[in-house]
């Protein structure tokens, strides 16, 4: 963790708002929430603009703490948060069978993190759907870094996942990570995917998810979710089961389906468990948040942090409660993965 870190992520909190407009950004935000039990049909109605204030607020403190993929994984002993990160990569990519030269959608991509780590393990070429204009300019920017060039491997095309622009029938393959939970209707977003993809061809997914465990009578696990949602920029949390019959009622034929989490040796969650230490993700670690926030909250009195910056770090601290009880309590899951077809008779 270098100075020059904490500074970018300080001046990259807002993305594409104007830095005098990000403390309104999260009011706005934190109302869709209505601080633990918001109107989650707003939510869904507006779900265009929640995310994207979310991604605009959240998206340096992620990269700054996580890197440039936003997302969990499960581990091995002996293996760091970024290892396990790719080897969770390249397992989907393994699943969807994926050949050189093949083109692939990456649903929802973020700064294209497994984007870039895909198409060169896989060599095959990605285009990563985003609505986000922040996050695909830092993409396109990390891209160009590692020579990854628009025309020949990777690309990004700003668009809705509800109502995307491609043509019927246009990829080998399709798969989103931690991305179409935050669609408003499972449905009509597989749907979308659905369509999109080759007749025969593969959808692989990992989705964020209540699990059986979860009881919506239990006044504890319904603060547990809500901090999931107001932390993570997500309309409502489903079940697993809800994923899966969603897939189903969009068309498609279940291959297999799993919960990762469960088999996971070291559990997903250490790196947001202030219990436990790792100079691997030592951002996330209790030592790590308590300097973060602290520089974060000096650098937003000079005036080099955007007002509302502690604030969105706030709600990121209380996504990470949320996520660490969800999962010591058996009720809440980021790994909840499947693999589905397009059945090859379906040719639209």
């Amino acid at each position: 963790m270098s100075k020059g870190a904490l500074f970018d992520l300080a001046s990259g909190v807002g993305g594409k708002i104007n830095k005098e407009k990000v403390l309104s950004a999260v009011d706005k935000y934190e109302k869709y929430h209505g601080y633990y039990g918001g109107e989650e049909e707003e939510r869904k109605i507006n779900y265009t603009d929640m995310v994207n204030k979310y991604y605009d607020l959240s998206t340096s403190f992620y990269e700054y703490g996580w890197g440039e993929s936003f997302h969990f994984a499960p581990r091995w002993k002996g293996e760091s948060l970024q290892e396990s990160i790719k080897r969770n990569e390249h397992f989907l990519a393994l699943q969807l069978g994926l050949k050189p030269g093949q083109k692939v959608l990456d649903v929802g991509c973020g700064i294209g993190g497994p984007l870039r780590e895909i198409a060169r393990f896989s060599s095959t070429s990605i285009t990563g759907l985003n609505n986000n204009e922040y996050q695909i300019t830092r993409g396109q920017e990390l891209n160009h870094k590692v020579g990854l060039t628009l025309d020949q491997t990777c690309n990004f095309v700003k668009g809705d996942f509800m109502k995307m622009s491609f043509p019927d029938n246009s990829f080998d393959a399709v798969y989103a990570i931690a991305a179409t939970c935050h669609a408003p209707d499972p449905v009509e977003c597989y749907k979308e995917i659905y369509r999109v993809l080759k007749p025969g061809q593969c959808f692989a997914v990992y989705e964020w998810c209540m699990t059986d465990s979860y009881d919506p009578n239990n006044e504890e696990h319904k603060k547990i979710k809500a901090e999931i949602e107001l932390g993570n920029g997500l309309p409502e949390v489903r079940l697993t089961t809800q994923c899966l019959e969603a897939a189903k009622q969009a068309g498609f034929q279940v291959i297999w389906d799993k919960d990762l989490a469960e088999d996971s040796p070291v559990p997903w969650y250490f790196p947001l468990d202030t219990s436990h230490f790792s100079f691997s993700s030592f951002p996330l670690t209790a030592l790590g948040r308590l300097l973060t926030r602290n520089l974060v909250s000096a650098l937003e009195f000079v005036g080099l942090a955007p007002k509302g910056s502690q604030r969105v770090q706030g709600f990121l601290e209380k996504a990470a409660q949320g996520l660490v009880g969800g999962a010591k309590k058996g009720i809440f899951t980021p790994l909840y993965f499947f693999l589905v077809r397009k059945p090859i008779s379906d040719c639209q």
